[in-house]
């Protein structure tokens, strides 16, 4: 890397839409702003709604039809291709089982070409490792891993799987809790901040915010609340392949004018705030970055106990956070919480505390710039624009 030149990170997701991992990696973007060029790339053309979000002054690109496919069979001709790829750059950043061809290409020909130091991220499992991991993508994991400078996880949870089942060595495992700007959360907001919403007297909103995938299990919020009727609205922010399906269930049980299903938006701080209630229903998670922005919003929280969830709320929340299977204790912490506005605020007020306290962006930034910097040997390259 020439000296005073922005380093060239590339980028490889699986998808590019704005769920946890994308939001924590164009918010480091953002942050960064013209101290380091960027190129994204997406193995789903289409799954690209993050990038909306990336400033106008953040040097920024996506050749998606110039870099080879991040999907297809293992090979040693498409590795070589993408490791002759990676050449063009300082580093590279890798996200998820989505992107492991490319770590695995980086692990069989950096030892033969002069590579970037590569560094991998692991947020969660879709729902085909929602429930048990794969053995062979563990041993997969295991090989491709070998030659990365660093693995990052943000839960305990994680770091166990990674030191365990992908035998990683501790020095490669680096944990780093997402974090946000939980001052953002405090201003006042606009009522009409969700198109086609609008807050009823007396009735409590019920709202989530995630990527619209079966991974997530939304009907399960949709079942959970449609008994309590016109007592409560249900918002569902978020976009993707299960829309159809959230708003079947709707249909089914009669809820479909209590629903509402906005869509994609970019800035939860501008909205959070108008629910009630987050409720968080996935079938898997690690280290939700929308249950630390519901928090910084003083919400409370009604939650299947996935990844570090359990942890991360506030300890009088906990009675909420249920068993992932128990449907009728979902259903039944969900009433409960509808029905007591004085719990609702209490919940609310010491999960905002633990928010203030544990989770602010500031940290996260710091450590993620020193890593990637430290990682190409350039300490301190990485700053604010």
């Amino acid at each position: 890397m020439a000296e005073g030149r922005p380093p060239r990170i590339l980028h490889l997701h699986s998808g590019f839409n704005l769920g946890g991992k994308e939001a924590r990696a164009v918010r480091l973007m953002n942050h960064w702003g013209e101290s380091a060029h960027h190129t994204v790339i997406s193995a789903d053309h289409e799954a690209m709604g993050a990038r909306a979000a990336i400033a106008a002054d953040v040097p920024c690109a996506f050749p998606m039809d110039a870099a080879p496919s991040l999907n297809g069979l293992p090979g040693l001709r498409r590795y070589w291709q993408w490791a002759r790829h990676m050449r063009d750059f300082d580093l590279v950043l890798s996200y998820n089982w989505g992107s492991m061809d490319g770590v695995m290409a980086h692990r069989i020909f950096s030892p033969f070409m002069t590579l970037p130091p590569l560094i991998h991220h692991e947020d969660g499992f879709n729902e085909d490792e929602a429930a048990r991991l794969n053995p062979k993508r563990n041993l997969f994991r295991q090989a491709a891993l070998a030659r990365a400078t660093a693995l990052v996880v943000p839960s305990r949870v994680l770091e166990d799987i990674a030191l365990g089942a992908w035998a990683q060595p501790r020095r490669r495992v680096v944990r780093i809790p997402n974090g946000i700007d939980v001052a953002a959360y405090h201003k006042p907001l606009r009522a009409d901040a969700i198109a086609g919403f609008a807050r009823e007297e007396g009735v409590v909103t019920i709202g989530t915010l995630a990527g619209l995938r079966a991974v997530k299990n939304l009907p399960r919020i949709v079942r959970a609340a449609a008994p309590l009727g016109d007592k409560v609205r249900l918002v569902i922010v978020g976009e993707g392949p299960e829309r159809d399906a959230i708003a079947a269930q709707a249909r089914a049980l009669g809820f479909e004018s209590r629903l509402a299903l906005p869509g994609f938006m970019a800035n939860p701080a501008h909205f959070m705030g108008l629910f009630d209630i987050f409720a968080l229903s996935s079938d898997s998670e690690q280290f939700p970055i929308s249950l630390v922005e519901a928090m910084a919003a003083g919400l409370p929280v009604v939650a299947t106990d996935v990844g570090d969830v359990r942890n991360m709320v506030a300890e009088a929340n906990l009675p909420f956070i249920v068993p992932v299977h128990d449907e009728a204790g979902f259903s039944a912490a969900l009433a409960r919480m509808a029905g007591e506005a004085g719990l609702r605020a209490t919940l609310g007020a010491v999960n905002q505390q633990r928010a203030r306290a544990d989770y602010q962006e500031t940290d996260m930034l710091a450590r993620y710039s020193a890593l990637y910097s430290d990682a190409m040997s350039r300490p301190g390259v990485l700053s604010a624009g």
